[in-house]
């Protein structure tokens, strides 16, 4: 207890009744409050865990104050770290220990204010200051996709350096990732595998909004010895509303933009075997020449259906190589059957007028094809194609959600015609 003497203000407070009618006040303080005095320097009373010495405490270690003696009392106590943070903390009924509840940020500098009272009641406070050692595993995560304007289907990725399991751990990562954009959307991440995320809205973003996505991880416990690291914040612009829908029933095309149909054109899709997959996919990119070979896709040379083609203005929806291309092979058979190996085939001329109207992240759906629906995950971004209520299930942040990640079904890696 710091030896400085005080007035005890106790006994002159009992004497108040009778001193006020004599005009005098002798309670401690100017408004004759014990509390209105000034706080006197506990550095005697309290003591603190945190090391000494400029030494950097470490983070895995909760924070803990001690009250020294049996003559005072600790008040209140708040730790603060320099970006604002508080540290959450719990004080014993009697004063005497207060102790963290909440993590300690890795590689923080803590300024900790603590409140105490003496025997009499006067009130005394200590400040200090320490620092957290840095994180010796870092969890960083590097948002997608590059900064710049896409496609009402655009989704967001957030690639993750450690693997997260624990679902705990997950609900931290996935609090600490923000993505707001204007005008607001209601959107989710879901957790595709245990080192991969994906964020969409509930509907197709607005045309036009701003999207900001940062990562609020850096010094935050992940896990045991993992704490998150710093991340570069990305930024998108959302174009038109564009949707190509190819219907493999018509053999045709419609392309709206923002609602009202801009074109409509006669194509080929998947024949019976390498049927065009169904459902939305979204555009990831635009070549202008590619080389398509049989066997890349496990077709043998010189089969009946082995080829070895130059393809121009060739728009791809999924990394297994279903692309939407110049055909100008199988002009006599767009808008009459469909005898692709699974891209969606039109004119030249039709095909530079879509390479040229579409960006990524841009709708491409197929209807009434005879294959399978587009995967959700592992071969494009087959978000939308999971039903709202299913893609928050993906989330750690539902109490519902399922642990367990997704598995995609195995896809071929090469492009066909």
């Amino acid at each position: 207890m710091n030896d400085t003497p005080r007035i005890r203000t106790v006994v002159s407070c009992t004497l108040l009744a009778a001193l006020i009618t004599a005009g005098v006040g002798a309670c401690a303080g100017t408004d004759g409050h014990p509390l209105s005095t000034k706080p006197y320097d506990a550095a005697q009373q309290v003591s603190f865990s945190a090391p000494a010495d400029g030494r950097k405490a470490d983070p895995d270690k909760a924070l803990e104050i001690t009250a020294k003696g049996t003559d005072g009392r600790i008040t209140d106590v708040t730790a603060v770290d320099a970006t604002g943070h508080h540290l959450a903390g719990e004080l014993t009924a009697d004063g005497r220990l207060w102790r963290s509840t909440g993590s300690l940020t890795a590689g923080a500098r803590y300024t900790v204010k603590v409140s105490v009272e003496d025997e009499d009641g006067a009130p005394g406070t200590r400040t200090f200051t320490f620092e957290t050692a840095p994180a010796k595993r870092a969890l960083t995560v590097e948002f997608g996709p590059e900064a710049g304007k896409y496609g009402v289907g655009q989704p967001i990725t957030a690639a993750l350096s450690l693997p997260v399991k624990d679902r705990k751990a997950r609900a931290v990562v996935e609090r600490a990732l923000k993505v707001r954009s204007m005008p607001s959307v209601e959107g989710s991440w879901y957790w595709v595998d245990d080192k991969k995320l994906h964020f969409r809205p509930k509907e197709y973003w607005p045309t036009g909004a701003v999207i900001n996505v940062t990562g609020n991880l850096a010094g935050v416990k992940v896990g045991e010895k993992v704490y998150g690291g710093e991340s570069k914040p990305l930024k998108l612009t959302i174009g038109d509303r564009i949707e190509a829908v190819a219907d493999a029933g018509s053999y045709s095309m419609t392309v709206r933009r923002n609602g009202e149909v801009i074109k409509t054109m006669p194509v080929t899709t998947g024949k019976p075997g390498f049927s065009t997959r169904n459902g939305v996919k979204v555009v990831l990119g635009k070549e202008y020449y590619v080389r398509m070979r049989s066997t890349s896709v496990g077709i043998a040379a010189g089969s009946s259906e082995s080829y070895d083609l130059p393809v121009y203005y060739a728009t791809r929806v999924t990394w297994s190589g279903e692309y939407v291309h110049a055909a100008p092979w199988s002009v006599g058979s767009q808008g009459f059957a469909n005898v692709s190996h699974g891209c969606v085939g039109m004119s030249t001329g039709n095909a530079a007028w879509f390479f040229e109207t579409v960006r990524p992240g841009d709708i491409v759906q197929t209807v009434n094809s005879i294959g399978d629906t587009m995967d959700p995950f592992g071969n494009g971004f087959g978000d939308w194609n999971l039903a709202w209520d299913k893609w928050r299930q993906g989330s750690a942040l539902v109490a519902d959600a399922k642990s367990a990640a997704y598995q995609p079904a195995p896809t071929r890696l090469q492009p066909s015609i």
